[in-house]
């Protein structure tokens, strides 16, 4: 059957119904932080997370980036790479390396070469998976720097250790010089099987520290392969939500600690934008249309004239597209309707007239880079902003 012309407005993503208990929350802009005494491992509470407003923006632009930006689309990366020089020529704490708040345990949120530099870089800091970590301690006689890749509580980790001395105010120089796995499984350690001594100068290099923080809660460092890194010791309750949601593990409780902390922070209406789904209380089906309709894989594009539209990449080209539209009916709640499906190629589509159905979607948590909603039969939605569009002013 040949293709013909269709006209492709704009679709959901998401099925539901009528919910009797919905949340209202007053619409807010800024995220809170709260104190809680809960000791669960994948609790999204902590101590408040403070950052100038210059720190937001680097920490706003990492929000939804996946791999550490291997992921990363081109206006996400101009967004961070924007961010992090702005920073840079604050140039926070004067000789960093020799500030206290430079010790300790830091998580890797960013780097612009997740494939290229170190081994450990070329293997695991693109996995959202796996956490990455560096260990910096000047202030000992033992001075060291390491690099930590924690696979899950269960299983364990991978620590690469570099002996390290202080150049400047702001260089480190390093020479790895042991590592190894330490499996949980296991009473003792498994070598990493790289013989560093042989390596000669391959084993050794530098890191500048470009920007501390004056809370000793960001950093951002470039090394001598050069590579940017953005580095911190406390993340903010969206990005430990995606971190929780990256390892897949306790996903609805984490989402449902996090509505509760947040009851009086968000938007109340759908933003505008591009939004990739990250994540969905419902399995995929055997059926691949029947996962692009229902919103389990994709792209969400929100439209201001109340039309909205879900693609997919098929195969060859070839994009899957539902659009229809949707009617606000309460504070957090909209009427979708959805009715113009099609295979699309180049200009043509192919339309699915089977594929269309009415429901109810209901918003529970939205800002401008993160989106949680609930859909037909309760499934939850997780839904990341792609396009680098600002919150509106």
């Amino acid at each position: 059957m040949a293709l013909r012309p269709h006209t492709v407005t704009s679709a959901p993503t998401f099925h539901s119904r009528q919910f009797l208990h919905r949340p209202t929350f007053p619409p807010r802009t800024t995220l809170r932080f709260r104190n809680s005494s809960s000791t669960r491992a994948n609790s999204l509470t902590a101590e408040q997370v403070s950052f100038t407003g210059e720190e937001n923006s680097l920490v706003e632009a990492l929000i939804g980036i996946q791999g550490r930006g291997r992921s990363a689309s081109p206006q996400q990366l101009n967004e961070v790479e924007s961010a992090v020089k702005v920073l840079e020529a604050l140039k926070g704490v004067p000789e960093p390396t020799s500030s206290s708040l430079i010790e300790g345990r830091w998580q890797l949120m960013f780097t612009t070469r997740p494939g290229t530099a170190s081994p450990i870089q070329r293997t695991f800091v693109g996995v959202d998976f796996f956490s990455v970590f560096q260990e910096v301690y000047l202030q000992t006689k033992d001075q060291r720097v390491s690099n930590i890749v924690k696979f899950s509580d269960a299983i364990g980790e991978l620590k690469v250790e570099a002996e390290a001395s202080i150049k400047d105010g702001k260089r480190i120089l390093f020479r790895f010089d042991k590592a190894a796995f330490s499996f949980k499984f296991l009473p003792f350690k498994v070598p990493y099987p790289v013989p560093f001594r042989l390596l000669g100068d391959e084993a050794k290099g530098w890191l500048d520290t470009t920007y501390l923080s004056e809370s000793g809660n960001l950093r951002i460092s470039r090394g001598n392969k050069g590579t940017t890194f953005v580095l911190q010791k406390k993340a903010e309750p969206r990005q430990r939500l995606l971190s929780v949601i990256s390892t897949g593990t306790a996903v609805k409780e984490a989402i449902e600690e996090f509505i509760s902390l947040n009851q009086n922070v968000g938007e109340s209406e759908l933003q505008e934008g591009e939004w990739k789904m990250v994540w969905s209380s419902q399995e995929e089906t055997d059926s691949w249309l029947e996962n692009a309709a229902n919103g389990l894989m994709g792209t969400q594009i929100v439209k201001g004239n109340e039309q909205i539209k879900f693609v997919v990449d098929a195969f060859l080209g070839l994009k899957f597209s539902i659009s229809g539209t949707l009617v606000k009916s309460g504070s957090r709640t909209y009427d979708v309707t959805m009715d113009d499906a099609a295979i699309i190629g180049g200009g043509f589509g192919y339309p699915l007239e089977e594929l269309g159905s009415k429901f109810e979607l209901e918003l529970l948590y939205s800002d401008d880079k993160i989106r949680i909603t609930r859909g037909y039969n309760k499934i939850l939605f997780v839904h990341v902003r792609t396009d680098g569009l600002k919150q509106k002013q």
